[in-house]
């Protein structure tokens, strides 16, 4: 467990992390290689979650959920993708992707029937927003929506859907007017269980191995009119609104990741003798491990920065992607320096900071590539001046 918490967090967020803490360091970090190998869907884990609130932790408690604040939620996920980087990401995907625009934009009658049985983890979401054709630009989707008698018939398919396989609802992105551009593009509650809804392919992917990755395929699919998600033509926003609050839990998955890279390392530098001692004695080794502390505390402050803006209702997209820029980058960066400290041993299935550096890659992909957090960031630092 991370030791090194803000002085000001409170008790109770003490008691949680002290909670979260074991759970991830008993039971998830020892089966963390038997799911990494076999790709199984960790079923048993993710009920236990939902048991502890962790599935639906920012959601009020009249719907189902935890009712704590966005920092919390970062602190839990570090832990859980510290121990194992696939749950975290299913968790990650229901709290930020599905149960967040469901709480932000859902009518009460939606809360009540999608948005409750997803936070107290009786169903598990997916989002729905990436195509074959269509991944950092929101704006060129294909899948159509077409207006129909009681509501729309979805047409198209998605790629790289967290969790399609595993999904009972799915927060679907298509247009209802492709010749309006952005402008055309509309969110949709779809149960997966509908007429025409497939899982057409599942990718062989190189990390986050037991977390499903699917392309999904709609069939002229159904859904009704009281499934639409906001207004028409408010897809785009509710899509980058909820990105925002995405990158939070994805730089936290990455936190999570590169910290278990960083104690992994410290570890065997102490117990590895070379030159007639512990390798730790190295200057070396020594500068490694500095260098990936702070890299990682560096990451961690700004992710717990975006995290507190969210929690005051105050704009914080740049601070999100600076959050998710510098998580991932320095996960990355730690996984490969966790390797090179390992030596051969690092390069081995047998120690964890290979599945580390594999884990880690996708961290600075999806959810928004380092290149459109840069473009994020870019775009917000120059409208500043205009201000």
């Amino acid at each position: 467990m991370y030791n090194g918490w803000p002085v000001e967090t409170d008790e109770d967020k003490k008691m949680l992390m002290d909670q979260v803490g074991a759970f991830a360091r008993e039971v998830v970090a020892p089966a963390a290689k038997h799911h990494d190998e076999t790709g199984e869907f960790p079923t048993s884990h993710i009920k236990q979650m939902a048991e502890m609130g962790l599935m639906g932790m920012m959601v009020a408690e009249e719907f189902g959920g935890a009712g704590l604040d966005v920092v919390s939620y970062a602190m839990c996920m570090e832990e859980i993708s510290a121990a194992c980087a696939s749950t975290g990401v299913i968790m990650s995907v229901n709290n930020s992707l599905v149960c967040w625009p469901l709480d932000a934009y859902g009518t009460a009658e939606q809360k009540k029937k999608w948005l409750t049985p997803l936070a107290r983890g009786e169903k598990l979401g997916c989002f729905a927003l990436s195509e074959p054709s269509a991944g950092s630009d929101p704006g060129g989707l294909k899948l159509t929506a077409t207006k129909v008698d009681g509501g729309y018939k979805l047409r198209g398919s998605k790629n790289w859907i967290t969790n399609g396989k595993e999904a009972d609802v799915a927060i679907v992105f298509a247009t209802v007017d492709p010749a309006k551009g952005n402008k055309g593009v509309t969110a949709f509650i779809v149960d997966t269980k509908s007429k025409g809804f497939s899982v057409s392919k599942l990718e062989d992917k190189l990390g986050i191995t037991a977390s499903s990755t699917a392309q999904l395929f709609f069939d002229d699919v159904l859904v009704p009119a009281d499934c639409l998600l906001g207004a028409e033509g408010q897809g785009l926003k509710i899509a980058l609104s909820t990105l925002d609050g995405g990158r939070i839990g994805i730089a936290s998955q990455a936190l999570g990741i590169g910290r278990c890279a960083l104690e992994a390392s410290k570890k065997f530098a102490s117990e590895r003798e070379q030159f007639g001692g512990p390798i730790s004695k190295l200057q070396a080794i020594q500068f490694h491990i500095a260098d990936m502390a702070t890299r990682m505390q560096s990451a961690r402050l700004l992710t717990w920065n975006a995290a507190r803006l969210k929690d005051a209702g105050v704009n914080y997209s740049k601070e999100a992607a600076m959050a998710k820029l510098a998580a991932s980058e320095a996960a990355m960066w730690t996984a490969t320096k966790a390797i090179q400290v390992h030596g051969g041993y690092g390069y081995t299935k047998e120690y964890v900071v290979e599945r580390n550096f594999r884990d880690a890659k996708i961290t600075e992909i999806y959810e928004g590539t380092s290149e459109i957090q840069r473009i994020v960031i870019a775009a917000k630092e120059f409208s500043e001046l205009t201000k």
